[in-house]
């Protein structure tokens, strides 16, 4: 009897020790991006910082491209179009996306969003958060992207008013 009591205490407290010496975890785990970050965008047609990583070029095959685009805290694209339109895969962070004339809408990880053929908006990180996505340009036979006019401090400032 002494002997099995032995073990059972031996035995319980082998298990209480594995189950409680766990590392702990830290609140926001790190993780490596699925995805490469590519290269810095150096054109006129974001603010702030961002990069690029095409995934894939349009051909006239699939007729569509897709890349990988990472922005730090307060970077945007410009306001723009797709004749095609464009969905975004949201994979990491949160950020806006606005369509021209209407409020801009809060975007994080794990949204989509299915911007219609021709309508102008822009995307982009909030002020105090980066944002990465998957953009895809379906169609584009119909036209790549049309640049337009960035998005001004005061209009962006105006996210989440």
């Amino acid at each position: 009897m002494k002997c099995n009591l032995k073990f059972s205490l031996l035995f319980l407290t082998i298990l209480f020790v594995a189950c409680t010496n766990k590392q702990p975890e830290t609140a926001k785990q790190k993780t490596e991006p699925t995805f490469p970050k590519g290269d810095k965008i150096t054109n006129n047609n974001f603010t702030g910082t961002a990069w690029l990583q095409m995934l894939i070029t349009n051909d006239s095959t699939y007729n569509t491209s897709i890349g990988n685009v990472t922005f730090e805290p307060g970077a945007r694209t410009n306001w723009h179009k797709h004749p095609g339109g464009q969905i975004l895969l949201i994979t990491d962070g949160s950020g806006y996306y606005q369509e021209r004339g209407k409020t801009a809408q809060r975007i994080q990880k794990g949204d989509i969003v299915k911007i219609p053929p021709d309508t102008e908006h822009w995307h982009g990180a909030a002020p105090d958060n980066g944002l990465a996505h998957i953009a895809i340009s379906p169609k584009t036979n119909k036209g790549s992207v049309v640049w337009l006019q960035p998005v001004t401090d005061k209009e962006y400032g105006l996210i989440g008013k």
